[in-house]
């Protein structure tokens, strides 16, 4: 077979029947894929139409279901390159059609033998259009996916006991456990970021080191003292899982970093922290946004950028640019689907924040300039005695 093309392999497309079944009853029937076993967690479905390796590995996904609305998923393999993290971080995924070939020269393995290597329990053959609707319908739910020997009542017995996203505090099981460092990528070092790994994808640093940055990524548990005694030039605060309320410490030492005028740019999980570490609130949208096709309206620009998101909970805006709460934040960007707050930045410290994925992977590349304004803010701040 011609390198690049690879057959699904017999251990990741098992033949058995399965099915996923959501608490409140509703069952889609279909085709075990992956690894053997049961996964629970709650539903939510991605209209990215690639990308399914990067959503796969994204930590903000610790703790879901993900089902994607493409009905064919898997036709160009997996290769390493393309994971955000070490290791996928779904908790199950859902597919249509799994293409039974992989067809890319940067292809390794099939998506079937992926899920399969990295204990993923997945099923196809879902009816995920339907899926999608009930979702959009009823809210993103708590789900189950297991094999057809399964009996249902257990499995639902089981998805029920399962604690529900609202309350969840999942970042401290994705971060890093150690500090590391990612080096410039050209050797010229122009600023240390301190970045908070509270689920970071993997292309966030890199973008950083890009732009000549060293970029020390640090444990969720790590506080304001210790991040100050770094003396960085900014402070990167990232995406992850869970519930920004169940994370109120982390929001209290954001506030102590850049109240010290350390520039800070947050994204997703970081960007609701950040809200909250300014006196704002967060709520559970009712069935996310997740996809790399989210477009948002840049308000200081009067552009509209195309976006990748994957996020549950949004920033409680307000009447005008104010944000509900917080009246030293501005809303900056909206999301164009549903008008919630895509966007803050600080009217008198040098702070900002995206409830987005401006790194993508997967997803257009539109956001990329918010790593050069973050630059922007590091810049301002040096002293000509500190170049």
């Amino acid at each position: 077979m011609p390198r690049g093309i690879s057959a699904q392999g017999a251990h990741g497309d098992s033949r058995l029947p399965a099915r996923l079944l959501l608490e409140d009853g509703r069952e889609f029937a279909g085709m075990a894929l992956g690894a053997p076993g049961v996964a629970i967690g709650e539903v939510v479905f991605n209209t990215a139409m690639t990308g399914y390796q990067e959503i796969l590995t994204d930590p903000s996904y610790c703790g879901q279901l993900v089902a994607m609305t493409c009905p064919l998923i898997g036709n160009y393999g997996t290769s390493p390159e393309d994971s955000e993290s070490a290791r996928p971080q779904a908790a199950g995924f859902v597919v249509r059609e799994a293409s039974r070939m992989a067809s890319s020269w940067r292809s390794r393995t099939s998506l079937a033998d992926y899920l399969a290597d990295h204990g993923v329990v997945a099923i196809r053959e879902v009816d995920t259009r339907a899926l999608t609707r009930h979702i959009r319908s009823r809210g993103a739910m708590r789900g189950g996916i297991a094999a057809m020997a399964v009996p249902a009542e257990e499995l639902r017995e089981r998805i029920l006991a399962h604690p529900p996203m609202e309350g969840l505090e999942l970042a401290c099981g994705v971060s890093t456990t150690e500090p590391y460092e990612v080096d410039p990528a050209h050797g010229e070092l122009r600023f240390h970021v301190a970045a908070l790994d509270l689920g970071v994808k993997s292309s966030s640093p890199r973008l950083l080191a890009e732009r000549g940055c060293r970029v020390t990524v640090l444990p969720s548990e790590w506080t304001a003292d210790e991040v100050l005694e770094m003396d960085p030039d900014g402070f990167f605060v990232s995406n992850g899982p869970g519930d920004p309320a169940a994370i109120r410490r982390v929001a209290r030492e954001i506030r102590h970093v850049a109240e010290r005028g350390v520039p800070v740019f947050g994204i997703c999980l970081g960007h609701q922290l950040i809200a909250r570490a300014f006196g704002g609130t967060t709520f559970k949208l009712p069935f996310g946004h997740h996809g790399a096709n989210h477009p948002v309206m840049n308000r200081d620009r009067r552009t509209v950028e195309i976006t990748s998101q994957n996020h549950g909970f949004a920033v409680r805006g307000a009447i005008g640019d104010g944000v509900e709460g917080a009246p030293g934040l501005r809303v900056t960007h909206l999301n164009l689907y549903d008008r919630t707050v895509a966007g803050i930045a600080h009217r008198r410290l040098p702070v900002i924040a995206v409830q987005y994925h401006p790194e993508a992977a997967p997803g257009p590349h539109d956001s990329a300039y918010l790593f050069d304004a973050f630059i922007g803010l590091m810049r301002d701040r040096r002293s000509p005695a500190r170049d």
